[in-house]
């Protein structure tokens, strides 16, 4: 089965223009050790990307009033995708710096720093090249 057939994850209207798939500008980012039917010709090191976002006070009041009732916090869910979706983009525009055309084993760290909340993506910059002519494209190279 393709994971090109698959639907994309359930993603909450007010946060659609955040979606999962973060542009990666062809950089193909995979949490996997490798990239099956590609070869790592060179390994270029750990690469990060970092953003820490402060939440309003009014938000925060809000939070806190919500978090009484129960439910999704909304707005930090926004926060945070936004967050996760800033951390990729600085991760690729380092490995693309360094000549890099994969990130390898990306992951991700959350937290919240005194009322900030932090996320950083990082991984391995690779130079990848294709060794299997019928392995799919990565959703990343596909239009």
């Amino acid at each position: 089965m393709s994971f090109h057939s698959s639907p994309p994850a359930d993603v909450p209207p007010q946060l659609s223009d955040l979606h999962c798939f973060t542009e990666t500008e062809g950089v193909i980012t995979t949490t996997m050790f490798d990239v099956p039917g590609y070869r790592v010709v060179r390994v270029l090191g750990a690469v990060y990307g970092l953003t820490v976002r402060s939440r309003n006070w009014a938000a925060s009041m809000g939070m806190v009033l919500k978090s009484i009732a129960g439910g999704e916090l909304q707005w930090f869910t926004s926060m945070l995708y936004s967050a996760r979706n800033d951390a990729i983009s600085r991760v690729v525009a380092e490995t693309k710096a360094r000549g890099g055309n994969a990130i390898i084993c990306l992951r991700f760290e959350s937290g919240d720093m005194g009322g900030f909340a932090q996320c950083c993506a990082y991984g391995t910059a690779a130079v990848v090249e294709k060794i299997d002519p019928n392995t799919e494209v990565p959703p990343q190279l596909s239009s």
